[in-house]
């Protein structure tokens, strides 16, 4: 496999405790395979955060920038409500 698929991961829904989960196959993308790329552009992939699938049958490359946005304006919302 020369060529590996990038994909976006989604930041699950009604969660207590944040969890991305994979956009290939939906399984959780463990905290220890999140990665920041701050300059040194892993898996040649331009996203801020990256995040390696741990599935045996999966392995896919996040990005997670959208899903870290998404994150941070459910915390602002949170912390607005009171």
């Amino acid at each position: 496999m020369s060529i590996q698929e990038r994909y976006n991961a989604q930041l699950a829904d009604n969660r207590v405790i944040p969890t991305f989960l994979c956009g290939h196959c939906s399984s959780t993308i463990p905290k220890a395979r999140i990665f920041r790329n701050d300059g040194e552009n892993r898996h040649d992939m331009a996203c801020h955060t990256i995040g390696l699938c741990s599935a045996d049958d999966c392995g896919a490359v996040n990005c997670l920038d959208d899903a870290m946005r998404k994150l941070e304006q459910l915390e602002k919302e949170q912390q607005a409500a009171g």
